[in-house]
């Protein structure tokens, strides 16, 4: 793989001694190199907008701006509008099922990991987000999401656009099915179930297969 082709990772945790061990997992993975590092969300603002980076592993809790917010103001309209790349962000937590991580998932985040996980799994969940998908089992991510929208918004006007097969391409998407699986469940190929989360991602103005799920929790579709 080619420098070109390798995922570059932005650093984002207050901790030295922990990016530093981070640091050398990622660099010796195969396709992953670190781009570089912040101590806080301010500085991690800052990096992105310096290093276009492709993913981010981004600390819930710093100093001066703790990871929710600055994965908050990553995905704003004005900053998302400048990018010249996809960004992906995983959040790093020490609590599993934070409702902290919850709300940076509502916000644009790809998901999150324990900060004791293991090398290979860090490198397994970068790889995933870079590719649109979302790092937590179908099952956690909807028992996060449950406790955030306690009172559903109706579907909007954009949801109605979708065609028949792309409300079931939508549905199986929610309820965490990768291409492969929906193929079998809608009876098409696995090239027509791309083209159709395609369309759903165009219609409803989502970025990617994570904010599906959210979409389909926040308005009680699933």
């Amino acid at each position: 793989m080619s420098d070109t082709d390798e995922i570059r990772v932005l650093l984002s945790d207050d901790q030295e001694l922990f990016r530093a061990g981070l640091a050398v997992i990622i660099d010796a993975a195969p396709g992953l190199r670190v781009a570089g590092q912040a101590g806080d969300g301010f500085e991690a603002l800052n990096r992105v907008e310096e290093l276009e980076p492709d993913v981010v592993l981004m600390d819930i809790r710093m100093p001066e701006m703790d990871g929710v917010e600055a994965t908050r103001q990553l995905f704003s309209p004005e900053r998302a509008s400048r990018r010249t790349r996809p960004l992906r962000v995983l959040v790093l937590t020490t609590f599993n099922l934070d409702d902290r991580a919850a709300t940076a998932i509502r916000y644009g985040a790809s998901g999150f990991l324990l900060k004791d996980t293991t090398p290979a799994m860090l490198c397994d969940a970068i790889r995933t987000v870079y590719t649109g998908n979302a790092v937590l089992a179908p099952h956690d991510l909807s028992t996060l999401l449950d406790g955030q929208f306690r009172t559903r918004a109706p579907a909007p006007a954009a949801y109605s656009s979708l065609t028949e097969k792309e409300q079931q391409a939508f549905l199986a998407v929610a309820k965490g099915h990768f291409n492969a699986d929906i193929a079998g469940l809608i009876f098409a190929s696995e090239s027509t179930v791309k083209t159709h989360v395609g369309a759903i991602l165009r219609k409803l103005g989502l970025r990617d297969r994570v904010q599906i799920v959210v979409f389909a929790h926040e308005h009680g579709l699933v």
